[in-house]
């Protein structure tokens, strides 16, 4: 136990944001008799500890929880040693390459130390999902909150242990925080971002410190939910927000890969072609651009620093393996939920093109294709071009959007039923309101990849409501006439 007592400990050291390790490490020492320890921690994990010690919580859910924290603390320990090791002996080789003068003394050759990480919402996938205590069946709708804050699961899982901590830890600070949790439907290895997605349940940290779950999901809890209302139309404006911070994040991480630096303004990013990496722009935008910015010029400068200092870290933040921490509703700055940039996926042999951001389809479409003549591999979008060599219903329809430097390209098509077909010399053919749609969605410098197939559902997924932006500069481009492999 107290070796368990130890792990935790640098644990939350590391990660002191991390609130359910706190209450984790307080169960330790109370175990010990240790109680003004305890305490401490209790204090620290704040409304986490009121939840669980309330709503009693399964012990096999917080054993797995505690189970997950310590593999993790041990990896990173033996991690370290490896490395400090390493630093060690490349340290003892210099000593005797380099003059004594040489060598800066009381200089630490140790390994910095790791960025606090906070638990959120949407890093759960490593835990398998268990149903938490849940509050009243039924009933009626939550009192009104000012204050609502939005994230998706899986639908069809009551919050598990972890994803009670992530959404308790990410209320602000508020007394009295209402999260609504909205449910993605699973189809294979992904996640569907659908039209409206349903509020699954919500957790109401009340005035008084107790925390409640109401579900939403009469399959899920096997009684009589109450009606969404206005809950729902919120969580839609969310959903509709949250489409256009994901196209303005992945515009700055084009940008910055093209580059090798951040955009000064958004301007920069919605230009004249052949500066259109954004198609146009929102009042939402404009008002996101200077906080998203600075938080990507603060993830690159710490991504610097873990290569500088060897560190073993992924390229994305933990934060954005699934989507970020439940953000604000309206009002505030919202943080991108859909925090992978866009990528785009094609299925030959299914005919689907998808818009992802990470685990997540966003928008799934039929396609048009070429068979054996449409390349596979990875590409990225160069030019983006409105009204392809001056027309609108030509060849390639209204839009087009070129696959690095080759002949080849997204765009639409004077021959709509073609697509679903194989009879194009190479390029990926689109009906005219999925073209436009996708040229809106997804900017200059995305990544995509084309695979043989066997990938992506069948389903297509769309909205009945397009997403679109308020068209910036000129977007066409006279001076050029594309040759595409149409």
């Amino acid at each position: 136990m107290m070796k368990n007592s130890q792990y935790l400990k640098q644990y939350v050291q590391k990660h002191p944001e991390n609130k359910m390790a706190w209450y984790l490490l307080g169960k330790e020492y109370k175990k010990n008799g240790q109680e003004g320890k305890a305490n401490y921690c209790f204090n620290q994990a704040g409304g986490v500890y009121e939840a669980f010690e309330q709503s009693k919580v399964p012990g096999d859910m917080l054993r797995e929880y505690e189970e997950g924290l310590l593999r993790t603390a041990r990896e990173r320990e033996r991690r370290t040693g490896v490395t400090r090791k390493l630093l060690l002996a490349l340290s003892l080789f210099l000593l005797v390459l380099m003059p004594a003068a040489a060598i800066a003394p009381g200089k630490d050759l140790g390994v910095p130390a790791e960025k606090p990480y906070a638990v959120q919402s949407a890093d759960l996938s490593a835990l398998s999902e268990g149903q938490a205590g849940r509050g009243k069946r039924g009933g009626s709708e939550p009192t009104a909150i000012n204050k609502v804050l939005f994230t998706a699961r899986e639908a069809g899982n009551g919050p598990s242990a972890r994803d009670l901590a992530g959404i308790l830890g990410s209320g602000g600070g508020k007394a009295h925080a209402l999260t609504a949790v909205l449910g993605m439907k699973r189809s294979g290895k992904w996640l569907l971002w659908k039209e409206r997605l349903p509020v699954a349940y919500t957790v109401d940290r009340g005035e008084n410190g107790r925390t409640t779950i109401q579900s939403y999901d009469a399959a899920a809890c096997a009684c009589k939910p109450p009606d969404a209302g206005t809950l729902a139309e919120r969580a839609a404006g969310w959903q509709e927000r949250q489409e256009q911070l994901a196209a303005l994040w992945s515009a700055l991480a084009g940008f910055r890969a093209a580059k090798g630096r951040l955009p000064e303004s958004l301007s920069e990013l919605a230009g004249d072609f052949p500066g259109n990496w954004l198609a146009g722009t929102t009042p939402l935008m404009e008002r996101a651009f200077g906080p998203l910015k600075a938080i990507a010029a603060e993830r690159s400068r710490k991504g610097a620093q873990g290569a500088a200092a060897g560190s073993t870290a992924p390229d994305q933040d933990a934060e954005a393996s699934a989507g970020a921490a439940a953000s604000a509703g309206e009002g505030g700055m919202e943080m991108p939920f859909l925090s992978q940039p866009l990528a785009i996926l094609i299925d030959k042999q299914k005919h689907r093109l998808a818009v992802t951001s990470g685990g997540i389809i966003v928008r799934s479409y039929e396609v048009g294709l070429g068979g054996s003549r449409t390349p596979e591999g990875r590409f990225v979008f160069t030019d983006k071009v409105v009204n392809p060599n001056g027309h609108d219903n030509g060849e390639f329809g209204s839009r087009g959007m070129q696959l690095s430097d080759t002949n080849y390209a997204i765009h639409g098509t004077n021959e709509p039923e073609s697509v679903g077909q194989d009879e194009s010399m190479g390029c990926i053919r689109m009906k005219r309101d999925d073209i436009e749609e996708l040229f809106n969605l997804v900017p200059k410098g995305t990544r995509l990849q084309i695979v043989k197939g066997g990938l992506l559902p069948d389903e297509t997924l769309s909205s009945k409501k397009p997403f679109t932006l308020n068209a910036a500069g000129n977007q066409s481009n006279p001076r050029k006439e594309y040759h595409w492999l149409n």
